[in-house]
């Protein structure tokens, strides 16, 4: 089942294998950006490809209304299939939709190769640099920064979200901010983890996995797994090591629910309530409300240990093969214009990229009942307004998977740490 909410950056836990899709797309087999559109009195079917649910539907909706001759199809795969994909069709210039999503992990692979891509500059849409992130349109833009490959979704800044029924029968504080200052730190964070489990709460861990910890931690430090030159810097970033020895300190202390993020276990223990804390970016909250439906008003949302950071998030870019690439510019203009970013982060909790609308008091003061009321809006935007931007290199996703499935090793007992961390290294050299 696709989940309401689209999946954040490749769960460190995920297979990586590629698959090689019919080319199925509705954008597909046209070597030029400039193809002719379709014949006078014709309707121009527009496919947009997505990993889950962006929340398009109503917008699609809206725009059909004032765009008569457009159809919209979309499509809807896993994320893992949905990128590996996308790399085959590029490949093969074929099968392609006219409008693709690409995730933050992902987004340096596709802006290297601009000649597969259409500069959305030449229709105009290098006007809306003024509306973003600084760091944000930096990442759609090519490696040279001359042209607009792609504009941004959301962004995913974090959070923590918890259980505050779980954390009344462990003893532990369960108002938001006396929550937050159990763990101004990722230590303390792993010392509150402690207090619950001494609690032995039935059913619950204190944590699904290390996978997304992990990710968070990395995401807060100034450099991560790339340096600035493209060059691969996990055996030498401390901040890195750092990340993995305390992402293990969680399993090694018994914290953990061994629950892989986005596997079907771990959506049926939202419904359990089989843990009791989980990283949280803002298009989480949508998740949560999805899987464990019958939790409403157990859950709250907490700042994160360290204060910020950044999971998730997204980019809608036209592949050249596209036969409509002036519409499909115009639907994504459409698509992540301030008001409708404004609108899916009401109806989906992705969260806008446009920071203008941080102060807005309609986001400012945005609640969700689910959460006990929780603000969620000034929560997110202070979160997003704290936001460090970090150096993604080209092969991020596949070092992120490279990790994650050291953490799962050590998780499942089938490895040390010290042996799945001298194996993760050999992985990544093999990561070109």
């Amino acid at each position: 089942m696709t989940p309401r909410i689209r999946r954040i950056g490749l769960s460190l836990l995920a297979a990586s294998a590629l698959t090689l899709a019919a080319a199925c797309g509705g954008g597909g087999g046209g070597d030029s950006a400039a193809e002719a559109s379709a014949d006078p009195g014709e309707k121009i079917k527009l496919t947009v490809d997505l990993f889950g649910d962006f929340g398009f539907k109503p917008l699609y909706e809206e725009y059909k209304r004032a765009h008569p001759d457009i159809e919209i199809v979309e499509n809807v795969t896993q994320f893992n299939d949905h990128h590996n994909n996308l790399v085959k069709r590029l490949a093969t210039n074929a099968g392609a939709g006219d409008v693709t999503a690409v995730e933050v992990g992902y987004i340096s692979t596709f802006t290297a190769q601009p000649a597969k891509f259409t500069d959305l500059k030449q229709f105009g849409l290098d006007k809306r640099q003024a509306d973003y992130l600084d760091w944000k349109w930096q990442q759609g833009l090519s490696k040279d920064g001359s042209q607009v490959l792609g504009l941004g979704t959301d962004v995913g800044g974090l959070a923590m979200c918890y259980r505050k029924d779980l954390f009344e029968k462990a003893g532990l504080p369960s108002d938001r901010e006396e929550v937050a200052a159990l763990w101004p730190t990722w230590d303390e964070y792993i010392a509150t983890g402690k207090k619950f489990a001494a609690a032995d709460v039935a059913g619950a861990k204190f944590v699904d996995s290390p996978g997304e910890i992990f990710r968070a931690m990395v995401n807060q430090a100034p450099v991560g797994l790339y340096d600035a030159q493209d060059q691969i810097i996990v055996d030498s970033n401390p901040d890195v090591k750092k990340a993995w020895d305390l992402s293990n300190q969680l399993t090694q202390e018994g914290l953990t629910a061994k629950l892989a993020a986005f596997s079907p276990p771990w959506n049926t223990g939202f419904a359990k309530g089989s843990f009791a804390t989980i990283i949280c970016p803002a298009w989480m909250t949508g998740f949560i409300q999805e899987q464990a439906k019958d939790a409403s008003g157990k859950w709250d949302i907490a700042t994160v240990p360290g204060g910020s950071g950044n999971s998730g998030g997204s980019h809608l870019m036209v592949p050249k093969q596209s036969k409509h690439p002036k519409e499909a510019a115009e639907l994504i203009d459409f698509l992540t214009s301030k008001e409708n970013q404004a609108k899916v982060f009401k109806e989906e909790g992705t969260f806008p990229s446009i920071p203008a609308l941080y102060d807005d008091p309609e986001i400012q003061n945005f609640t969700k009942p689910f959460f006990g009321d929780a603000p969620i809006g000034k929560i997110y935007s202070d979160a997003a307004k704290a936001l460090k931007p970090q150096h993604l290199g080209p092969k991020e996703a596949d070092v992120r998977v490279a990790i994650g499935n050291g953490l799962g090793r050590v998780e499942q007992g089938k490895q040390t740490p010290d042996e799945a961390w001298a194996q993760v290294l050999e992985d990544v050299k093999k990561i070109k």
